[in-house]
């Protein structure tokens, strides 16, 4: 018994050495310290680094920096670099990387200038150590982006342009950093610069050439294995951090460089994306966070006026120099108070960088341990006001979000979308669900509705049961992404008299369908059933064919007919497949006439649709092979078609589909009908006069003037 008290008092001699009871006591900060901070209205961000404050070495020494807590701290930071450059919105970030650039400029120069002189002057320290030391002012880690991140903010410019500014302004402090402890060594010589510039050129071919072609036959190989993805991510990941370094710069650049470069291949609404996100917000990232918190020696602030000084003096500096850089940046680019705040939020916060930069410095002997002791100080005081500023500022931008009536769905006053999703093969399950998930919105409340109809005969309920089962098995699929599936299976007399009863028992707005399979020469290329469906309801229906996975398409090609504007559908289905092109980071082409390229570039700027569009006037629609010569083989095809009796029904949209297959066999594409207007009693429109018979007669004529110029023409040629 005494052994056992003995062993028992032995495990929990501070610091603790246990490693699981080490571990286990991280779970514990990591479950609890935001829970009870929330009551007080503190960021759990904050609580985490109090956290460590309280368990490191210079608090209660219940656990000490070693070489385990420095790794999974190292990885924590590595994440949220990563996470930074997954997240950034490509288009919005192309088309602000010039803001990106200047707010990089503005927040480099402004803390460095303001910093200088207070180092130099007030606290009279020499040039390499005041230049040094200014600079560190100018970094700063993205400590608070898990908050923007969480409150789903990340796509708002003011975040773009503040995580590539980040990206800028601390490559280049690091650069500093080498060529000042160059500097020091008496090394800073043409061979260092060619060096430098050889060693980072390299570290970006690998990065943004090699590595992303790798990635995407990865992924496309192995599409089925979801969790070698997230591996092979991670190693990615570690991979650029360490040829970073080789380079000559620090990890955390390879680590955002990595985030770009599977940008494109990691759509924000996947599996693999949710699964990156857990678990580093789930353990790698707090954990970093306590280990930054074990940093902080609170009792330098006891040693001494100068010590006090020097650490109220650089705290001061570092958030007025920040802050300066974040006011002229909103009055450069017109930002609202709300967004300077934000700005201000994610650049304050000085960690990674900041710490880097000092600790090189203090270990060449170029700064003191004043400047040290200060610098650990600041870095709890920036991380508090940051974690604040930024917590408060996203949430009023959520409400500010909220209340904006422009929203691409809030036009048609679909919030709550419904989108459904029969099965008819479920070799095609997986691709369809993809494109399902990719293209819900965020905000609807609807699950995604999978349904498969069962023939109404002496087997019905068997094949119910057969059904559900397999349609169960893609749940986990879209369980990964954290999106609702609702499953039905329904009885009926054929597949799509249940489709469209289910559509209207819904109330679906959109239907998605799998391309359907020729079964005959005399049968329609789209089929009877789709056809049936077509015919029977006026939801705005997509019958898709995958060629590849979503992931490895280059650009979103659409085709819209005239008069596709007037439709009910026109803002619903262009909405859809821009969202879908910032999912995959894509470009779109669009072939239309004058009249709707104006109403597609009006409805870009209403709902403030990031997407990159560009435009190519189109009107032949007679000779539609011609469009072929235009599409690439890594396109997604997109043709709009209509409904008969619909505004923007022409005859030949009837044959585009087989042209479709003919021409773009190789292609990834997909058909879009588009809601109808509801007939209403008196509408201005004229909707009670049903032109169907005279369209018919009309469309009848010009068919058979058609086949009979083809015989003319073949004539000819004979």
């Amino acid at each position: 018994m005494k052994d056992f008290f003995e062993h028992f008092r032995h495990e929990f001699e501070l610091p603790l050495e246990n490693p699981v009871l080490i571990f286990s006591l991280i779970l514990f900060i990591i479950l609890l310290s935001p829970i009870l901070l929330r009551k007080l209205n503190i960021p759990g961000i904050i609580g985490l680094i109090i956290s460590g404050v309280v368990i490191g070495p210079f608090g209660l020494n219940i656990l000490e920096k070693n070489s385990a807590i420095d790794l999974f701290s190292t990885i924590g930071l590595l994440y949220i670099m990563f996470i930074a450059g997954l997240e950034l919105d490509m288009n919005e970030f192309k088309s602000n990387r010039n803001k990106s650039l200047v707010f990089g400029f503005f927040t480099f120069i402004f803390p460095l200038t303001i910093g200088f002189p207070v180092c130099y002057f007030f606290l009279e320290y020499d040039f390499n150590a005041s230049f040094l030391t200014s600079s560190m002012f100018a970094t700063h880690t993205l400590v608070a982006y898990p908050i923007v991140s969480k409150l789903g903010v990340s796509k708002n410019q003011a975040v773009a342009v503040t995580v590539g500014g980040t990206i800028l302004t601390d490559t280049a402090v690091l650069i500093i950093l080498a060529v000042i402890m160059g500097n020091s060594q008496g090394n800073l010589n043409m061979a260092f610069w060619i060096q430098l510039g050889i060693s980072l050129t390299i570290f970006s071919a690998i990065m943004f050439l090699i590595v992303p072609r790798i990635a995407n036959w990865f992924f496309r190989k192995l599409e089925s294995e979801k969790h070698s993805h997230y591996i092979f991510v991670l190693s990615i990941v570690f991979f650029a951090a360490f040829m970073a370094e080789l380079a000559g710069v620090e990890p955390i650049i390879g680590a955002f460089v990595a985030g770009l470069a599977l940008n494109k291949l990691i759509p924000h609404s996947s599996a693999l994306m949710n699964r990156i996100q857990f678990i580093g917000n789930s353990l790698f990232i707090p954990f970093f966070l306590i280990s930054v918190g074990m940093l902080v020696d609170v009792s330098v602030i006891l040693k001494g006026e100068t010590a006090l000084i020097v650490a109220g003096t650089l705290s001061v500096v570092a958030l007025f120099g920040k802050w300066f850089a974040a006011l002229v940046t909103q009055l450069a680019f017109k930002y609202s108070k709300t967004q300077r705040q934000l700005i201000f939020g994610l650049s304050s916060s000085h960690a990674a960088a900041t710490l880097a930069v000092i600790l090189v410095g203090y270990k060449a002997q170029i700064l003191d341990e004043n400047i040290l002791n200060g610098t650990i100080i600041l870095i709890l005081i920036t991380c508090v006001v940051a974690s604040f500023a930024t917590e408060k500022a996203a949430k009023k931008l959520v409400v500010e979000t909220e209340d904006d009536t422009t929203g691409p769905l809030k036009v048609n006053g679909l919030d709550n979308e419904h989108i459904l999703l029969p099965i008819a093969n479920i070799g095609n399950m997986e691709k369809l669900l993809e494109f399902s998930i990719f293209i819900k919105g965020k905000k609807s409340a609807n699950p995604l509705s999978v349904l498969s109809v069962v023939s109404n005969n002496n087997e019905a309920e068997n094949n119910i049961l057969k059904a559900r089962k397999k349609l169960e098995e893609f749940v986990e699929q879209a369980s990964a992404t954290e999106t609702k599936v609702s499953i039905i299976a329904t009885i009926d007399h054929n597949a799509a008299s249940g489709i469209s009863r289910i559509a209207k028992e819904i109330m679906a707005d959109i239907i998605v369908l799998g391309w359907p399979k020729r079964t005959g020469f005399i049968d329609k290329l789209i089929g009877e059933k789709v056809d049936s469906i077509i015919s029977n309801t006026d939801k705005t229906t997509i019958i898709c064919h995958f060629e590849k996975p979503l992931v490895s398409h280059k650009r979103i090609v659409i085709a819209a007919p005239p008069l596709t504007e007037h439709e009910n559908g026109f803002e619903l289905w262009f909405s859809k497949m821009a969202k879908l092109a910032q999912e995959l980071s894509i470009p779109i082409q669009l072939y239309c006439n004058e009249s709707t390229l104006k109403s597609i570039r009006k409805l870009v700027k209403d709902s403030k649709i990031s997407a990159t569009i560009t435009s190519s006037l189109f009107s032949d629609w007679e000779d539609f092979q011609d469009l072929s010569k235009n599409v690439r083989e890594n396109d997604l095809f997109v043709l709009v078609s209509a409904r008969e009796g619909a505004a923007s029904h022409m005859v030949m949209l009837e044959n585009l589909p087989s042209k479709m297959e003919k021409h773009f066999p190789n292609n990834s594409r997909l058909i879009i009908y588009p809601q109808q207007f509801v007939q209403s009693f008196g509408s201005k429109r004229y909707d009670q006069i049903n032109p169907e018979p005279l369209n018919k007669g009309i469309e009848t004529i010009q068919k058979i003037g058609k086949g009979i110029g083809n015989i003319f023409k073949k004539d000819n040629k004979e």
